[in-house]
């Protein structure tokens, strides 16, 4: 029988203190993986760590602001201190802020661009080496459904389109390595990152669910499973792909077509 999938590996994580990431750490601990929860806020990342610790697994919790390269270059120091080495990266880290282009100022562009896409450049950029040397490894980058149509949030969106191309990059130029690099493309997911919409509309999700085939929104734990399956041996010959994840959105939704008259053809 076989054992768990991620038995031996260090994998870390950035944005794991709530929604996506934590569900991802999760479950890569309970797959056997050392996990290393990274996050901005400490006691946040330090409480998700003790939980997976105290379930009989290992994690470790670092504070760091991975918009920033210092940051960067402590956590993966830390990481290979503790742990050894970093053989998985899910760059996870993510925000919204700007939304209409008319309407975003310039720091508003910037800070976007920094948490979704900077943040995915510094954290490869600084594991990649070691990788490269041991010839194995593997990224995962949490990008958007918002990467390949418009669905608002402009700013956002061009930095999870800019995540698609790197991941791209990085798995051409660096696949004569045995460096996988993959990405995952969400659709709506219930996060803490929709509370101040929630508290405007807090029917926002039931009114959405209309645009998706399958008839709901997107848990975390929809998003976790398809990283982990990119992460995993079973995707050992995929790479520079883009999985979508999105209850059907991007195919295509019968709203549209119920607002078109149908004509029925009586001809036999």
């Amino acid at each position: 029988m076989r054992g768990p999938r991620f038995t031996g590996t260090v994998a870390v994580v950035t944005g794991a203190a709530s929604g996506i990431g934590k569900r991802t750490v999760e479950l890569l601990a309970a797959e056997g993986a050392d996990v290393v929860v990274v996050d901005r806020y400490e006691d946040r990342a330090q409480a998700v760590a003790d939980d997976i610790n105290g379930r009989g697994a290992r994690a470790l919790a670092v504070e760091a602001d991975v918009t920033v390269a210092a940051d960067v270059a402590r956590l993966v120091a830390t990481t290979e201190r503790e742990l050894g080495r970093i053989d998985l990266l899910v760059n996870n880290a993510g925000g919204a802020e700007g939304d209409d282009l008319v309407r975003i100022d310039e720091d508003a562009w910037d800070r976007d661009l920094d948490v979704s896409l900077k943040s995915v450049f510094l954290c490869s950029k600084s594991v990649l080496p070691a990788m490269i040397e041991r010839r194995r490894g593997a990224i995962v980058n949490i990008a958007s459904v918002n990467a390949m149509g418009h669905y608002g949030n402009d700013a956002y969106s061009a930095a999870k389109a800019g995540v698609i191309s790197l991941t791209k990059a990085i798995a051409v130029r660096y696949g004569r390595f045995g460096i996988r690099a993959n990405a995952v493309a969400p659709a709506t997911i219930r996060t803490p990152i929709w509370q101040q919409r929630l508290e405007l509309d807090p029917q926002v999700f039931e009114r959405l669910t209309k645009w998706y085939p399958l008839g709901r929104v997107g848990e975390p734990e929809d998003v976790a499973n398809a990283v982990l399956f990119l992460a995993s041996h079973e995707a050992a010959w995929v790479s520079g792909t883009v999985l979508v994840v999105d209850g059907g959105l991007t195919a295509g939704n019968d709203v549209i077509t119920s607002e078109i008259p149908q004509v029925h053809d009586e001809r036999v």
